[in-house]
């Protein structure tokens, strides 16, 4: 993000709101942030991207949004956890559905997409 004259806390601060956004399934507004600057990969300390809390959170038309606009399907955030992992652990079958369609790495990641399909019985999802 082209910082434009922020301090490190204010941009601290509007990290925070977008990941809010994208936490409540917020498309809109969220995509407000994205268009006007917020790379749409900017992620939290613990490295959770707005990809990662919206697919954790289930917001599938928030996910496909992020997607359209460039967001990495793979990045993993500190715990080595990749979104579409997190979608299957939460049981978010749509946002599962997005990411497969958009090629997410179904082996990146502890664990694995595949290792947590297994975990919860949702094998199917991943299923050509």
């Amino acid at each position: 993000m082209s910082d434009g004259g922020l301090t490190s806390e204010q941009i601290e601060r509007v990290v925070a709101i977008a990941m809010d956004l994208a936490r409540e399934g917020d498309t809109e507004q969220l995509m407000e942030f994205v268009d006007h600057g917020l790379p749409v990969d900017a992620a939290d300390p613990a490295a959770n991207t707005l990809l990662m809390i919206a697919a954790y959170h289930g917001h599938a038309g928030t996910v496909r949004a992020l997607l359209d606009r460039g967001a990495d399907p793979d990045l993993r955030n500190a715990r080595d956890q990749s979104p579409i992992a997190g979608a299957l652990f939460k049981g978010a079958d749509d946002v599962v559905a997005v990411l497969r369609e958009v090629g997410a790495d179904l082996d990146a990641g502890t664990p694995s997409a595949r290792a947590a399909a297994a975990m919860f019985g949702r094998e199917h999802l991943l299923a050509v």
